[in-house]
């Protein structure tokens, strides 16, 4: 996690930690923690700011080598990765990190979740199991997936991926657009 990223793309956006606190829920002295490096943000807290300042999820990572072309190879190992331990979710981005479309590889460990509750954002996505089992939980329906199963759906309606195993599971998600 890189605190000068969030601070330099605030400052971009002409918006004050205290709008940026105001808008996101978050205090004034939490968002000066984090753009200090001085503390760990959860996944939760880095959701909140993406979403103030309309930036999808990983581009509050630096992203020195990530350039807009028509081609990108992300070599194994050079991934952007982001780990939640209060929902026991780590996020390894597979996509370069612009462009219409964000492929994400998940690790939910046994019983954890995408996040304490379902949440909305404007994308449509696309989760397929590699391995492990998964709930995902889409507006208080709750469907199985298992290895090589599937789910398309409409992230405008509240989601959230649950590991109902005592294995961890593996899977992969694109959105499009990138709002994660």
């Amino acid at each position: 996690m890189d605190g000068l990223r969030i601070r330099e793309l605030r400052k971009e956006q002409g918006m004050t930690l205290a709008q940026l606190a105001s808008q996101s829920g978050l205090s004034e002295g939490m968002i000066s923690q984090v753009e200090r490096d001085l503390t760990d943000p959860s996944l939760e807290t880095l959701r909140k700011i993406s979403r103030v300042l309309n930036l999808p999820l990983f581009q509050l990572f630096n992203q020195d080598d990530a350039a807009p072309s028509r081609l990108a190879v992300l070599r194994k190992g050079r991934q952007v990765q982001i780990t939640s331990p209060a929902t026991n979710i780590t996020y390894l981005r597979q996509s370069a990190g612009y462009g219409q479309l964000e492929v994400l590889r998940g690790t939910l460990a046994p019983g954890g979740a995408s996040s304490a509750e379902p949440w909305s954002h404007p994308a449509e996505e696309c989760v397929v199991v590699i391995s492990g089992l998964l709930e995902i939980e889409i507006q208080g329906e709750r469907i199985s997936l298992e290895p090589g199963d599937s789910c398309h759906f409409d992230s405008t309606l509240p989601h959230r991926l649950v590991n109902t195993s005592d294995e961890p599971t593996v899977f992969i998600t694109a959105v499009t657009p990138p709002s994660y």
